[in-house]
């Protein structure tokens, strides 16, 4: 787990400034504080900083073959080196260390940009081919690492997050108001796009390439779900899914430092936690909470699983001053607003993890993959909704639509009228009606079209999705956009702001491709969630553990937001310094926040959006 950089001024080939090449590096150092590396030729220059996790004495970077036509740098983890090298090395390949980069290396010289397909980890990473003057970034298939990037004038830049190219860049950028207006109506920013404007993130599975002078993107990762035939019995999933875990498992486990677990009191990570202990009988384990005046608190739900276990736990009480003071440096350090509750909980848990271990699994996947929320329930019975006869159906909505609060229901509702797959899937994920978005904005900032522009970054996927259900085609686009964008992107950041790297095992992408296949009746029946995944687990964990009701992770947080709100909303939203009316109308936010006091309207979700990007304004101030 480390942090890359570079640049290559591919159309003139001028010679770079190695300074450049520093000052990218120097600002990533939390991301690797055990060593750093550069290789600068003529036009190119790589940057490198590191946190060792493997092979500590033999794993420095940038890395090239014994020739030094190959060049490597990377950030991440490749969890079948051991294999894929024992493969290269019955090709002739000669290695020189135990690192998974050397495996890169090597495995490029056998298989060109194929390699990336032989490739089972989370990684973000540049190669070189000296040879064919050819530059290759690319991102893990599910969005793990992110990898950011700018062309401008013939000149590309990139880094594992947005500061590396900030440090070489003069001006100051200015935000995007498309990406501003995607922001607002999903919380974060899909890729390719960036809140600021020039500045661009790989997309989950996709490349770039630049060679003759010119750069193209690319999708490299094309898995292309079709249904298992013959459809499994429910006893040859269970057994198949759970085999597939425990492989995923046991190959994150490889670590040359301590290894620990981020653990709920819910079923995804007390199932790592069994699985991990089939491997090794002791792990520590950490767990953040809010305290026993909380309904349902994690606490000590995850106390009592790691004993079950015989694991340790330590627990981090959080409460709302720790919340309210850290919430403006965690918007600081995700360069890009991410308006979840969770990520101030997270910024937490992973710092208390740190002193401990330098390694964390964590439990994210399931609900994505088996139907965890309740847009997936709405979703899969909402098949049934659209079979009711229109002079029925449009009235009743209307009705419901008209009743106050309940805006997940109304979301849903109108989502379901739209004819066309990918709106409504659109839909389902916006937080408001697009119109009610765009209504924000000041005068002649959107361009035509802005809100549909989420579609452009879908495009290539619809392709690629259309044997799936109703149900997966919108797993199909969340675990390809919105996770990645999203929750892991929040993960990578947060976590590697204190030098911890962050494994999601559930991620493994033999997982995803089975669970892909999967109808809908693996995942939701009787109007519940994970329903395979719940069966897999019950064999491993505590009965109380299995039928808890899932518990949304910052549920106290969004309390305290609710509770605070006036004095949040009157310090950030409605101050005459307030930034976000750069670009937003006051009044259009102010009947926002009329509407949430009088209960007419739950606004809290768009509310807490519009701190954050007021947060976020206040840190990268672009508008200057």
């Amino acid at each position: 787990m480390c942090g890359i950089c570079g640049q290559y001024n591919f159309s003139d080939q001028s010679p770079l400034d190695s300074g450049e090449i520093k000052r990218m590096m120097d600002a990533m150092a939390h991301r690797g504080p055990d060593d750093e590396g550069y290789y600068i030729r003529g036009a190119l220059g790589l940057g490198f900083r590191r946190l060792s996790i493997i092979d500590l004495e033999g794993g420095r970077q940038p890395m090239s073959d014994a020739e030094k036509l190959i060049w490597v740098i990377f950030n991440g983890e490749i969890y079948d080196f051991p294999d894929l090298k024992a493969e290269l090395t019955t090709y002739g390949h000669v290695f020189r260390t135990n690192s998974d980069t050397e495996v890169i290396v090597h495995g490029y010289k056998q298989w060109g940009r194929k390699v990336l397909d032989h490739l089972n980890g989370m990684f973000g990473l540049a190669i070189w081919d000296e040879k064919r003057r050819q530059l290759m970034l690319a991102r893990d298939r599910m969005g793990i690492k992110p990898l950011y990037y700018q062309i401008r004038s013939g000149q590309l830049r990139f880094g594992s997050e947005i500061r590396a190219l900030l440090a070489c860049d003069d001006g100051k950028p200015e935000v995007d108001p498309v990406a501003l207006n995607l922001f607002l109506r999903y919380r974060y920013t899909p890729s390719p796009l960036t809140l600021l404007k020039g500045i661009r993130k790989l997309a989950a599975g996709t490349s770039l390439i630049i060679e003759n002078d010119v750069s193209r993107i690319e999708r490299w990762w094309k898995f292309e779900p079709f249904p298992l035939d013959p459809i499994p019995s429910v006893a040859e999933a269970e057994e198949e899914l759970l085999e597939l875990y425990r492989r995923a498992v046991k190959r994150q486990l490889i670590s040359d430092v301590p290894l620990g677990l981020l653990l709920s009191g819910g079923l995804d990570s007390g199932l790592l936690l069994a699985l991990m202990g089939e491997n090794s009988k002791s792990w520590k384990t950490y767990t953040i909470g809010f305290g026993e005046r909380f309904r349902n608190d994690e606490l000590s739900a995850a106390a009592y699983t790691a004993e079950a276990l015989n694991a340790s736990n330590v627990s981090i009480e959080m409460d709302r001053e720790m919340f309210n003071t850290t919430m403006p440096k965690v918007i600081s350090t995700l360069e890009e607003p991410i308006a979840s509750s969770s990520v101030v909980p997270m910024y937490h848990l992973c710092r208390r993890a740190r002193e401990e271990v330098k390694v964390v699994l964590m439990g994210q996947g399931p609900d994505e993959l088996f139907g965890g929320y309740k847009r997936h329930i709405g979703v899969h019975y909402g098949v049934y909704w659209r079979s009711v006869p229109k002079w029925l159906r449009i009235p009743l909505s209307r009705a419901l639509i008209a009743l106050p609060r309940n805006e997940t229901v109304k979301r849903g509702l109108s989502s379901l009228d739209a004819s066309q797959r990918m709106v409504r899937y659109q839909q389902v994920f916006s937080l408001l009606a697009g119109a009610s978005v765009d209504d924000l904005f000041q005068d002649g900032i959107l361009p035509l079209g802005a809100g549909d522009k989420i579609l452009e970054c879908w495009e290539d996927l619809g392709a690629l999705m259309k044997n799936t259900d109703e149900l997966g085609g919108l797993q199909f686009l969340e675990l390809r956009s919105s996770l990645p964008d999203e929750l892991l992107m929040y993960g990578d950041k947060l976590s590697m702001a204190h030098g911890l790297e962050v494994r999601v095992p559930y991620l493994d992408h033999e997982i995803v491709e089975y669970a892909e296949r999967l109808s809908a009746s693996f995942k939701v029946r009787w109007w519940s969630g994970k329903w395979l995944h719940r069966r897999v687990c019950r064999n491993f964990l505590p009965r109380e553990v299995v039928r808890r009701r899932k518990i949304a992770f910052a549920t106290p947080v969004d309390e305290w937001f609710r509770d605070s709100l006036d004095g949040k909303v009157d310090d950030r939203l409605l101050g005459t310094d307030s930034l976000i009316y750069n670009y937003l109308r006051p009044q259009a936010v102010q009947q926002l926040v009329k509407d949430h006091r009088s209960g007419r309207h739950d606004n809290h979700k768009i509310l807490f959006s519009l701190v954050a990007l007021e947060e976020w304004l206040r840190a990268f101030r672009p508008h200057e």
